[in-house]
């Protein structure tokens, strides 16, 4: 299984870092996305990465250029080229929008063609369902992409071992790190990540220290490079709740019940960085 042509559903935070990867390594990659507005601000933000990457002289100018020349625009999943090897969704954390997605992709392109899920947490196993469980996988990148050498590479219950070994030599071919990961919700990353996050909003909660205390502790004392409010505050107050939500209704265990406070802030649209305020202001 050659994987060559990989087209990338979504050109957000994750989705724009993995096309930015595989374009440099010289994949053709075709870039998804809803509307001409979402698009030009995918690509003007690839554009910018490799700027910096052009800066810090890791990257030539002529590169860049070749870079960019390798995304394709393709605006509704209805245009993606039927030859794509490896469609990757990273579309936001709703499973019915997901399986939604890879049904109608199931109609339309080649038989061969590997599905993957860029999902921080929700089960790969049913999102499987709407499509070719065989050749469906999990492809969990982490953010900045560009920058972050792990992906967690999930099996869902049915997917084969040749699609597993194909999207591990793949994510080598990348650069990364792949770790195999068995379906379970939350995975590895978040399945521990998350509940410390949620841990730290629980304690900013019942007053136990100040918010710049929590994270002075775990900077400080645990040697963390940012601390869980932070951290929190860059991956979305939503997309910490939907993950908190998986685990718990996953595993049905009150230690995954997310803190008031969180659903508090996410009620009111203080969700970090990208809306200029969660726990901290921008």
């Amino acid at each position: 299984m050659e994987i060559k042509n990989v087209s990338v559903i979504g050109g957000g935070t994750m989705g724009n870092g993995i096309a930015h990867v595989f374009a440099m390594k010289g994949f053709i990659v075709n870039l998804v996305e809803t509307s001409e507005q979402l698009y030009s601000r995918a690509f003007v933000t690839i554009s910018q990465n490799l700027d910096r990457q052009v800066k810090k002289e890791t990257i030539m100018e002529s590169d860049k250029n070749a870079i960019l020349k390798r995304i394709n625009k393709v605006i509704s999943i209805e245009n993606i080229p039927t030859n794509s090897d490896l469609v990757i969704e990273a579309i936001f954390e709703n499973k019915q929008a997901k399986q939604s997605i890879f049904n109608k992709l199931d109609k339309m392109l080649k038989p061969d063609t590997v599905f993957a899920s860029n999902t921080s947490s929700i089960s790969i196993t049913e999102l499987a369902t709407s499509c070719r469980p065989e050749k469906f996988i999990g492809m969990h990148f982490m953010n900045p992409v560009p920058v972050m050498k792990l992906i967690e590479i999930i099996r869902g219950y049915s997917t084969s071992d040749e699609t597993f070994n194909a999207i591990k030599k793949l994510s080598q071919k990348l650069d990364k790190i792949p770790v195999e990961v068995f379906d379970y919700p939350g995975f590895i990353s978040n399945r521990i990540l998350l509940p410390m996050i949620n841990e730290a909003i629980f304690a900013l909660m019942e007053g136990v220290a100040s918010k710049d205390d929590i994270d002075a502790v775990m900077k400080l004392g645990m040697n963390h490079p940012m601390g869980p409010l932070a951290l929190a505050d860059f991956i979305g107050l939503d997309v910490c709740l939907a993950i908190m939500e998986v685990l718990y209704n996953g595993y049905n265990d009150s230690k995954y019940r997310p803190c008031p406070l969180l659903k508090k802030m996410v009620a009111a649209n203080k969700l970090g960085r990208k809306t200029g305020e969660g726990f901290y202001k921008y």
